[in-house]
Order: C-alpha cells, then structure tokens, then sequence
C-alpha cells in the first residue's frame, strides 16, 4: 500500500510506490503520478505546472490552455480528456475548424494561478503585436502523439512570448529552485533566447543573476560539437557549466525529443538532460556558479521563449515544465524521467488534407472569387500571382509551375522549386514576402523554405502554412504573395477574404 506523510520510513516508502506506478505506466497497466506529485514527494513541490499536452498531476482535471479563434475572436478553454489524462485536441479541431487559432493562454495547474499571457515589450526588444506585445503562437505548430492521443505543443516562431510578471510562490535573490521542460531537439536557433524559467519582473536586464531558466538552442557559451545544446540563462550570460566558455561535458542533443533540467541553490547550479523518449537523465553540470553569479538575485516571474528583457528572436517547441519550491535530488528527477518516457511522445504529421505527389509538377489556382484564372507564378525572385491559360507563353507557362519536393526543413512537410529556375525554391523573406531563392543548403534556407499542406481553410483545395511560423499562410494580396497571418499587424495581415485569399487549387503543371 501506498502510504502519506512524513518520516523517513513513509517517504522511502512513497517514493518506490511512485517509481513503481511510472514504470507500470511505460506498459499500460495503471495511471503514473504525474511529475509535480513526484516533487511533491520529495519535499520539492510545483510552484508553477505548464503543459498543453497533458495533465501533470495524477489528479489533475482542469484547463491545460487557452485558445483564440481569428476569425471572430472568441476563445475557448482546452481540457484534459480526463484527470491526469492527454489534452482534448479533438475539441481544438472542431472550436478551429475552417480557420486559424493561436494560444492566449498556458494554465498554471499547481493552483497559484502562475498562468503565461502574451509577453509585454521589453528593455531588449518590442513585439509586433498591438501595444508591442509579442506575437502569439499558432495552435497547430507542434502535433503530437502520447500514446495513440494527438496533443499540440507550443511552438515558439521568433517575435512569440508569454510570460508571468506576477507569478507567486517562485524563488526570490538566492532561493533554490528547480525547473525541467520537455521540448523539441530539432526546433532551435542561436538566437535569443528560448528560456522557460525565473526572470526578472519589469521585461528589462537589471543585471547579472536575476535570472535562472533553461536555455535551450545553438548560441551561449556552448558545449561540445556543434550544438543544439542545454544551458542556464542567468542573465548577461547563457552557461553550459562553470566559466563563460565551452564546457565539453556538455554534449550536442541529437534527440527528437528532449528533457531538459536546470536547478540552483546557494553557490551551486546543476544542468541536466535526456531522450524525452527513452533513457535516463544525465548530469552536463553540476558545481559551483559561474564568478560573478556565487550569490543570485531572481526576481520570480515566469517566462518562456524569450529573454528578461523580452529578447524574441529565439525559436522552439514546449510541450510540458514545471518550476519548483526548493533544490530537487536526482532522485527525484529520475523518477520524473521515468514518468516522462511512460508519456510515450511521438512524431506526429504537419500535414493534411489533399495529398501532393513528391516530384510531381503543380499549379496552385487562387480560389478567391475576383481571382480564379490567376495562378501562383514568379519572375526572378518576386512572387506573385499571374492569368496563366493553356495559350500563355512557354516562359509564364514554367513560372507558373513547381516542382514539389520532399521539405528541406523539419518534419513531413515540402518545398517547392521552381521549373523555370532549377535550385531555386519559395521561401519567406524577413518582410514576411514570398521569394524565390537559390538553395544555399544553411539551415536557415531550409527552414524559411518549409511550408506544410493542410485542407483548404477557405472550404476546398489546399492552404499552404509556413513552418518556422505556422500562424503564417501563402496569401495572395494585391496579386502580391506572402506569408501572411491571420489579423496580424501587416497590412498582408487583413482578416478580409482571409480565408479564401489562403486556398488553392492545386492542378498539374503548366510545365
């Protein structure tokens, strides 16, 4: 029998009960303690519990997040289907149905109410969004499975944030505080910064040590190979261990999906990490702070995908964290490792509705009404639409006509190469346009040239999304192409024939 209280004996006792039902779980059998009750367990309980794929209490039955639809702004909270059940993403696809909607609000389920909102304007940086608010994500950007249910992640384009600047209960100046977070390995930059954790309360750099969050991506003070690495933001420094410089045992993560640890107690920080699918947890860092950082000064908001001072240019995937109430054992990670893998995170497709044949030639027919004889074309690098028949010239003919390809970014998505120029593939360009541009096979290239088909949001045919930023669509406007956003602050962006602007036919090549 499981038993409750305290004492050495009950704890001991708690704890293997705990790790037996995590391990049950990996087979089916039962229902694992969430995460926050194994902390809870070890006398180092949740002070804030974020996830938008699942419950992270055994017990725990309520909202997991919040999503807007755009097309008339109203909301609706995402549920688990049952108490420490999957998220209900079947309610998602229905309340989304033949629109676009992003996420406004990550419920805290610890009951301190630490809920992330769109991140205000910071000292580093304004977002694009009314009021210099960040922009917030798309509500389809990172599809998974957990077991055979399907879940969304939060999937952080550039320019996106959320953020708490009157959580209570987090570690204030030195207190010890523990933080993990399961994230996309293969989702990352070298900007800054994609942090989940404690920062500063006024969204501006106060100075060294008022932060302590992971940091997850290619930039910082790195580790071995080439990255993307785990790491510490502690404000004015992002540490892989002791010294702001390499540290070796800090390793390049290769895994799809990752658990990611950083803790910190007076004098001492610890950095750890995993497969969020498989294995166990290993120790990258774990000594003394960084000179200059020996005695912390956090300020206890709470933060994810971008810096204290609302530096946005970072990008990554969240499915799930937690911050804690004191310095967390190894152990105690262990067991919540455990219970992670028992989630069973899996790949799960970008893409849906009608199928495109890789290397197959296509034409993409605008369907909005004043524009049914235009189709998707180009000359040189500009994009735009064209009137293209079976009696237009052999040159329009190629330009109107795309090979479609397996993506060169992430993912089950495509690119799409032009015929007329052999190499060369639509992309988004930083004013959000769509250009056609030689493949330099950077990492960035390829991203930018990653778009994932889904069933024609205006009702019929096809809409094409942009991977790096899934709120973002083909759109056609004024003939001009972009990847536009749905109400968003372009003037590409206007909700007017939205929906129709972003769906086409798709026939065969002209050529």
């Amino acid at each position: 029998m499981c038993v409750h209280g305290g004492g050495f004996l009950q704890r001991a006792v708690r704890h293997a009960c705990l790790t037996i039902l995590g391990v049950a779980a990996i087979y089916g059998s039962v229902v694992a303690a969430g995460p926050c009750d194994i902390y809870g367990s070890h006398d180092t309980p949740c002070i804030a519990a974020h996830s938008t794929t699942r419950a992270l209490y055994a017990k725990y039955s309520g909202r997991l997040y919040q999503v807007r639809r755009d097309s008339d702004q109203a909301t609706t909270d995402i549920t688990t289907t049952s108490a420490g059940g999957v998220a209900d993403s079947g309610h998602q696809d229905s309340f989304c149905a033949r629109t676009t909607c992003v996420i406004t609000v990550i419920y805290d389920q610890s009951g301190r109410d630490n809920h992330l909102t769109q991140a205000p304007p910071g000292g580093a940086a304004s977002g694009p969004d009314a009021g210099g608010h960040d922009s917030l994500s798309s509500a389809i950007g990172a599809p998974v499975t957990l077991g055979d249910k399907k879940a969304y992640g939060v999937f952080i384009s550039p320019n996106d944030g959320y953020r708490n600047n009157a959580a209570v209960g987090t570690a204030s100046e030195d207190e010890a505080q523990g933080i993990y977070a399961v994230l996309d390995g293969t989702h990352y930059n070298s900007g800054c910064c994609f942090d989940y954790g404690n920062a500063e309360r006024d969204n501006r750099d106060t100075g060294d040590g008022k932060m302590e969050t992971i940091y997850f991506g290619d930039g910082g003070y790195q580790g071995s190979g080439t990255g993307p690495w785990v790491q510490a933001d502690l404000e004015n420094g992002i540490f892989s261990g002791s010294t702001a410089g390499k540290n070796d045992g800090n390793p390049t993560i290769s895994s799809r999906f990752v658990t990611a640890a950083v803790k910190g107690k007076p004098g001492h920080y610890a950095i750890r990490g995993g497969d969020g699918a498989s294995g166990t947890l290993s120790t990258f860092y774990s000594g003394d702070r960084p000179k200059g950082y020996e005695k912390m000064h956090k300020e206890g908001a709470i933060l994810l995908g971008i810096g204290g001072d609302n530096s946005n240019r970072a990008q990554g995937t969240f499915y799930e964290g937690a911050m804690t109430s004191g310095y967390p054992s190894d152990e105690a990670e262990a067991e919540v490792q455990a219970d992670i893998v028992g989630a069973k995170y899996a790949v799960a497709s970008l893409t849906s509705g009608p199928r495109f044949t890789v290397g197959s030639h296509v034409s993409l027919r605008a369907t909005t009404p004043c524009c049914t004889k235009r189709y998707v074309a180009h000359s040189g690098d500009a994009v735009r639409t064209e009137e293209v028949s079976s009696s237009s010239g052999d040159q329009l003919k190629r330009e109107a006509s795309w090979v479609v390809r397996a993506g060169l970014g992430p993912g089950d998505c495509l690119s799409f190469e032009s015929v007329d120029a052999p190499g060369s593939f639509v992309r988004v360009s930083p004013e959000f346009r769509l250009v056609v541009g030689a493949n330099d096979d950077t990492k960035e290239f390829r991203e930018h040239a990653t778009f994932c088909p889904q069933e024609g949001i205006g009702g019929t045919g096809s809409s094409l999304r942009s991977w790096k930023y899934p709120a973002r669509y083909w759109r056609h406007f004024n003939n001009d192409m972009f990847a536009a956003r749905n109400g968003g602050p372009m003037y590409f962006d206007a909700q007017w024939v939205y929906h129709e602007d972003v769906t086409y036919e798709v026939g065969d090549g002209f050529a």
